[in-house]
């Protein structure tokens, strides 16, 4: 949620005075959710985003390991880079985990996208190339990373949808409505009255002294009290 709805609220709490029933525990909340808000970035959402950094990175790492087994990076950085084979190549797996990192990291850390079109697009992508390449290519008979690597790179970009569509969406929606219903709460709620009294309004002053002294006389001088 933009700032634009933490001034909103906190105006609206203004106004108001902060003079409802209740307004403490309220006002406690409105504060927590809009400190949590100035964080420009929630906590689950922030979570997706390094899981996306790792997708990216463990990729990288056993595609720079496939490298170094198969003959030394140089040398196999030339054959599957510079002389690219759709067939043999790991490199270009390595280009959808780039893909995969760029357009969500853009999507939900940059734009703060609160909708699973982008997910959608690189899951379905992701799926549809890697598919593609196990069947046409011949990775499978170049070892171990023939197997790993499309594995990996499927299972990563599922997770990746699971967390955004059961996590990250579900708990800033729930956020969101928690926040709502409290500023509903804070309008429907009525006005208080004046604030406790004070002892100083239930002062008495003593007797004076004089008073004290003709009580004492008339009860020791019974015919004056008689009078």
């Amino acid at each position: 949620m933009d700032s634009q709805c933490s001034g909103s609220a906190s105006s609206r709490l203004t106004g108001k005075g902060l003079g409802s029933a209740g307004a403490t525990p309220v006002s406690v909340r409105v504060e927590s959710y809009e400190a949590g808000e100035k964080k420009c970035i929630s906590d689950v959402r922030r979570t997706f985003c390094l899981f996306v950094t790792f997708d990216l990175l463990f990729v990288t790492l056993l595609w720079i390991i496939e490298l170094n087994v198969n003959g030394g990076i140089q040398k196999q950085l030339e054959i599957e880079v510079l002389h690219y084979d759709y067939h043999a190549s790991f490199f270009d797996i390595f280009l959808l985990a780039v893909f995969r990192f760029a357009v969500l990291i853009l999507a939900y850390a940059v734009c703060k996208l609160r909708h699973w079109w982008a997910i959608a697009i690189t899951t379905a992508a992701s799926c549809a190339f890697l598919i593609a390449k196990v069947i046409l290519s011949k990775l499978l008979s170049q070892g171990a990373f023939g197997y790993l690597l499309p594995i990996i790179s499927f299972v990563l970009a599922w997770i990746e949808t699971w967390l955004l569509d059961f996590k990250v969406l579900p708990q800033e929606a729930e956020d969101e409505n928690r926040f709502q219903s409290i500023m509903d709460a804070t309008d429907r709620a009525p006005l208080i009255g004046p604030g406790p009294l004070s002892d100083g309004q239930f002062y008495s002053p003593p007797e004076s002294l004089a008073d004290s002294d003709e009580e004492l006389d008339d009860k020791h001088d019974p015919v004056k009290g008689l009078i």
